[in-house]
């Protein structure tokens, strides 16, 4: 018995993950990356390196993109569902969306308004639990 044990344990397998989780967590288009990202499976440990040491593809990827909707959405400074009601479904140049803001057309103020006040209810609520958490500890 002892023997499986020692011999189940010292196959410890890599954990890898596929190219589009691993784009997802580098917070890249994966259809950008290089062919040969795209094609294989990326370890935890290649994880790791990509994200403490960026090579060349990835950095001009971050600066430039085409940044994924989440990216996106975050730097227009709307929701990703904001983005699709502004006809936003492709993702986009760090130029085109630097266009986007100069240009500020109506549906982006209007999302960035609607994400503004979403932010501002959720500190709300925050700061409402957390009285009532307090009054709670006093009862």
């Amino acid at each position: 018995m002892l023997d499986t044990l020692d011999t189940m344990t010292s196959h410890q397998t890599t954990q890898t993950m596929k190219p589009a989780t691993a784009a997802k967590k580098l917070g890249v288009y994966l259809e950008a990356t290089p062919a040969e990202f795209q094609e294989g499976v990326v370890s935890r440990a290649e994880l790791n390196a990509l994200q403490s040491d960026p090579p060349q593809w990835l950095q001009e990827l971050r600066r430039n993109g085409p940044h994924p909707r989440p990216v996106v959405a975050s730097k227009l400074g709307v929701s990703i569902a904001g983005l699709a009601r502004g006809g936003v479904t492709e993702a986009l140049t760090t130029e085109q969306i630097d266009a986007l803001k100069q240009d500020s057309p109506e549906w982006l103020r209007k999302e960035r308004a609607t994400q503004a006040e979403v932010r501002e209810e959720a500190v709300r609520i925050k700061e409402r639990n957390a009285a009532r958490s307090e009054q709670a500890g006093r009862d």
